[in-house]
């Protein structure tokens, strides 16, 4: 379908809600949902997401380019896909969200918070998932997004916590996609990915590509590696081999803000991946005090403004 993003964001309806090319079927599910089928699927089922967070456009238009690609046949796909755009009203208004971050809402816990766009927009993207993947086998998600903040890696992934190991072929092309960090989540939460990982054991990954900035503003040559790995999964084909082996990490703690008396000592320049000594006085929230318990350790989407009770940072610890 063209202009699914223009659609989208004028929220409109399209004329027609499903229709066909050369090579593939697609259907309009609903705002921001759209569904490819290939007329000869080869490969295993992808969802691609981008713009859980409406201030995350880089991602968005990296995606429009692609559905743009597979709709003029100058991308042929061979794998059912999912695309997704997370919070079409936050898009439009340019902001992370309008009433609370949807990215803490899946698995259910939308119904932890006040009624709003986002929480029912929480709830029908985890029916369009349950739709696409329940009965699938090792499906694929990708969900991309930017950072707040400025990086030492501009390109890195996090991966929610699960019980298996991920696959060799997912992490290998995490690789060839150009990431230079890889952070592993060791408990759940109410993440995108976590939710399709946890519901329907699919290899789910947030991809982190540079730095929130508005439409139009985007330098999207500064991730020609990711969207040439992404084309080549989406045509079946392998992506072109990298030799530079991503830099590996795990959650060791997580900074949490439970009142208005929480102070993170971090500058507004830190960025992701700074790292902290053992002992550093990173946060206080009253009598609780959070410091570096590692020799070393960097942190990860430092943020002191989140509502009371929300994450205001990840603790990382290097692993092999």
């Amino acid at each position: 379908m063209q202009d699914f993003l223009a659609l989208t964001l004028a929220g409109d309806t399209p004329a027609a809600r499903c229709g066909e090319t050369a090579h593939c079927r697609w259907m309009w599910w609903d705002e921001g949902v759209l569904q490819l089928i290939p007329h000869r699927a080869s490969d295993r089922p992808l969802v691609l997401s981008a713009g859980i967070h409406g201030n995350e456009t880089a991602p968005v238009e990296m995606l429009d380019e692609l559905l743009n690609e597979a709709h003029r046949g100058e991308l042929v796909l061979t794998r059912p896909v999912l695309a997704i755009l997370g919070n079409p009203a936050a898009l439009r208004a340019g902001k992370r969200y309008l009433s609370d971050d949807m990215n803490r809402m899946f698995g259910g816990r939308w119904q932890r918070f006040p009624e709003s766009g986002e929480t029912r927009r929480a709830c029908v993207l985890e029916h369009c998932m349950e739709r696409f993947l329940s009965g699938v086998d090792a499906a694929w998600h990708l969900d991309m997004h930017t950072a707040i903040r400025g990086s030492y890696y501009p390109r890195f992934g996090v991966f929610p916590a699960r019980a298996t190991p991920y696959e060799a072929s997912f992490l290998d092309w995490m690789r060839d996609a150009g990431l230079q960090a890889l952070v592993f989540h060791r408990a759940p939460g109410g993440t995108f990915t976590h939710f399709s990982s946890d519901h329907f054991d699919a290899q789910s990954c947030t991809l982190e590509l540079g730095k929130a900035q508005p439409f139009g503003q985007n330098d999207l040559t500064q991730f020609a590696l990711t969207k040439a790995a992404l084309r080549a999964l989406l045509s079946g084909v392998p992506a072109a081999r990298r030799d530079e082996t991503p830099l590996r990490f795990e959650v060791a703690s997580q900074i949490t803000r439970q009142s208005e008396a929480f102070k993170l000592h971090m500058s507004a320049q830190t960025q992701n991946f700074t790292a902290f000594t053992c002992g550093t006085l990173l946060a206080e929230d009253g009598d609780t005090v959070y410091r570096v318990e590692n020799d070393t350790e960097y942190v990860l989407f430092p943020n002191p403004t989140v509502a009371p009770g929300l994450r205001a940072g990840l603790m990382l610890k290097t692993i092999a």
